[in-house]
């Protein structure tokens, strides 16, 4: 018996988080815990209040986007964003965001915790918008001047939109 309550306080014990065992840290505040919840979903929750155009994007995406996409997002080095339609049924599918995302919500997503490459989450909300719109615009998605905003974005229709089970 005195084996098995041993176990028992062995298994509790390691299952405890180590903060909680050394006595350590503290429970998050409710505003450390909302800096944290930054996700996007394809219908556009968690979208913040912002707005960009294609227009006002083709600055950001010279300045902070080219040198990893190219010019036109078709010459790389780093990944392609532009070309593709068509190729998904093929040999060689070339994933692209005008060929392969199913949302544009999460193009923003993607842009806003990951890029730039080497400075990544240091765009303002009005620059993932507008970096968002320019590489919708490169893929024929958006007109150069439609405003994409938090709630016009998740009514982009992306071509691949249906291309993935739900």
């Amino acid at each position: 018996m005195v084996r098995v309550l041993l176990v028992f306080v062995f298994v509790v014990q390691a299952f405890r988080p180590a903060s909680a065992q050394l006595g350590l840290g503290r429970p998050p505040t409710a505003e450390e815990l909302k800096s944290q919840d930054i996700d996007v979903r394809p219908d556009g929750r968690g979208l913040p209040p912002g707005s960009g155009t294609a227009e006002r994007g083709r600055d950001v995406y010279a300045r902070r986007c080219a040198a990893c996409h190219g010019a036109s997002g078709k010459e790389g080095p780093f990944d392609l964003l532009v070309g593709g339609n068509g190729s998904l049924a093929t040999a060689r599918p070339l994933k692209t965001v005008g060929s392969f995302w199913p949302y544009a919500t999460t193009l923003w997503d993607y842009i806003n915790r990951s890029m730039p490459y080497d400075r990544p989450g240091t765009l303002t909300t009005d620059e993932v918008y507008a970096a968002t719109a320019f590489v919708l615009y490169l893929n024929g998605i958006v007109g150069a001047a439609d405003n994409l905003t938090e709630a016009t974005l998740p009514g982009v229709q992306m071509p691949n939109r249906d291309g993935f089970i739900q």
